[in-house]
């Protein structure tokens, strides 16, 4: 089983250091510290191992090191900056394999726009040589780019005419959205696998800056603390230690952290993730914020949860359906809403409201479907409603016909923009399509809705009564696990996603959904297609239907 967390202490890839507002990021891969047997991580390309150290070590900049205002990103290594994805560990891996490993580096790339948007962090990547593929999306990930002018040094996405693929994260969608690149330059550029040098790469606006070899150590020191003047984050606060995750995985069926439990039911091909509720009323005022750290109620239970969503995605792949469920004090959750939304300026608070929202949004772009039950004991209240709201159906147990009291949902201001989905809309508009009746419910934050006034108010989907509950639960999730999860991940990634898209909409759908196609496709990884073939001086032979 495959965990995802990482320690600095445990890096073989990545070094870490720090002087005063800038940390630097340099990649240093380890050839031999593949996750995996069967290939050599050279030139400074990577695998999920190296992606979950580069994961591990922006989270620890954000919450760990809040001086820190810039961060640099760049190669340890001479004239070379990263060749993207190793190719070999992508020909000899699987379908789902592939698909998750893009999946993570994706929500890692977006994680960097995410706190340079929300956080104050700003990032600079800078390119000490040839950058290639994933290395070269991972730089547009970045708010600027400099390039060395060393007359060889060139940027590329070869994907296409190398491998028979697309770049995995984000590429083809930030050249233009982002980065504003003439839609024929960008077509030139990703059709030529030898990449452009630096300086047609800043005419075509794929760089912002370029520099000599001699200056660019300077340049690059320079633009960091310019950055860094950017950035609100604070100059002498206190960073808070990110312990290590008490996750206790007591079978390969069960799976429990301090806030969060997974039950797997491999028979019904189904997962119950039930998260619960602090005991007793967490921490409200700043000091004693600051001094739980991250044993904090709201940073503690993400941590836990986003964890366990990884744990799913990677290893149990055929568990298809996930069961949403709370436990708890739902007055508990509203009152660490409370200062969630009091404190949101402070760099720790405004820190974790991030750690929610990037873990809502995994469960958000995760091909699996999503169920809430929302029974006699549940809490979903405030951020916990957010499951609820994130879930594809909800069911609540009606009691009102027996006169017996059940189960409440409660709407607390946490549910109005503090953890926005992808899209940048609110879980609450997402579900109506409409921004108005979301915010219509704004006038409802507290007030405890029985399973009618849920019902009406649109929070849940179906409420069978009490006689008939366990039966019609059981069929529903019998039904919904037995349908193809193909058809269910393209249905459930068309609607979760209503109105305009964005960058991050458009790499999630648009890209992941031509990309599991063309991964599957003889052309890319057949035994004659360019991704099986590459490296080994055979070319590729392509079947040239247009389909």
């Amino acid at each position: 089983m495959f965990v995802f967390d990482r320690h600095p202490s445990q890096y073989r890839h990545w070094k870490l250091t720090f002087d005063g507002p800038v940390a630097t990021l340099s990649m240093d891969v380890d050839e031999s510290g593949g996750l995996v047997e069967g290939y050599a991580l050279k030139l400074n390309s990577y695998d999920l191992g190296v992606d979950m150290e580069f994961a591990d070590a922006l989270q620890r900049i954000r919450f760990e090191h809040p001086e820190v205002r810039a961060v640099v990103i760049t190669s340890a290594k001479e004239r070379l900056f990263c060749a993207g994805a190793n190719i070999y560990m992508l020909g000899q891996s699987s379908h789902a394999w592939k698909v998750n490993f893009c999946k993570f580096t994706n929500e890692t790339r977006n994680g960097i726009e995410d706190s340079s948007r929300h956080s104050g962090l700003k990032f600079l990547a800078a390119l000490n040589g040839a950058c290639a593929g994933g290395g070269y999306e991972m730089a547009l990930a970045c708010d600027e780019i400099l390039m060395v002018d060393d007359r060889s040094s060139t940027v590329s996405l070869p994907e296409v005419p190398l491998l028979g693929v697309l770049p995995g994260t984000g590429g083809l969608t930030r050249l233009v959205d982002k980065r504003r690149v003439r839609r024929d330059l960008a077509d030139l550029f990703c059709a030529n696998p030898d990449g452009v040098r630096a300086d047609r790469a800043k005419a075509w606006r794929l760089v912002d800056a370029i520099a000599s070899r001699r200056d660019f150590p300077e340049r690059t020191r320079a633009r960091a603390l310019e950055l860094a003047q950017l950035s609100d984050r604070p100059e002498k606060a206190k960073g808070i230690e990110l312990t290590p995750l008490n996750r206790r995985i007591e079978n390969e069926d069960r799976i429990v952290y301090d806030w969060v439990e997974v039950e797997i039911d491999r028979d019904r091909r189904l997962a119950t993730l039930t998260v619960k509720a602090p005991m007793v009323p967490p921490e409200s005022a700043i000091a004693a914020i600051e001094g739980a750290g991250a044993r904090w109620w709201p940073l503690a239970m993400a941590r836990d949860l986003d964890d366990a969503i990884l744990m799913l995605r990677l290893n149990a792949l055929d568990i298809g359906l996930w069961v949403l469920k709370t436990r708890g004090n739902a007055d508990h959750v509203v009152a660490a809403d409370q200062a969630l939304t009091a404190h949101a300026s402070h760099w720790f608070v405004r820190e974790t409201i991030g750690m929610l929202r990037r873990t809502f949004a995994r469960l958000d772009v995760s091909s699996r479907s999503l169920y809430a039950v929302v029974d006699d004991e549940s809490c979903f209240a405030g951020s916990l409603a957010e499951l609820l709201l994130a879930s594809d159906r909800s069911y609540m147990i009606d009691r009102s016909a027996s006169g017996e009291d059940g189960p409440t949902v409660r709407l607390s201001a946490a549910n109005f923009g503090i953890c926005p989905t992808v899209s940048g809309r609110t879980r609450l508009a997402l579900r109506f399509n409409n921004d108005a009746t979301a915010e219509a419910l704004r006038v409802r934050i507290g007030e405890s809705l029985d399973t009618p006034a849920a019902l009406a108010a649109g929070l849940v989907t179906l409420t069978p009564d009490d006689l008939d509950w366990d039966e019609e639960l059981r069929l529903a999730l019998d039904e919904r696990a037995g349908l193809s999860p193909d058809a269910l991940t393209g249905m459930e990634a068309s609607l979760r996603f209503a109105g305009a898209e964005t960058m991050e909409t458009k790499i999630f759908g648009r890209l992941s959904a031509w990309q599991n196609w063309i991964f599957n496709r003889p052309n890319a990884v057949g035994e004659k297609g360019a991704l099986k073939l590459f490296g080994s001086g055979s070319k590729a032979q392509f079947d040239w239907q247009r389909v």
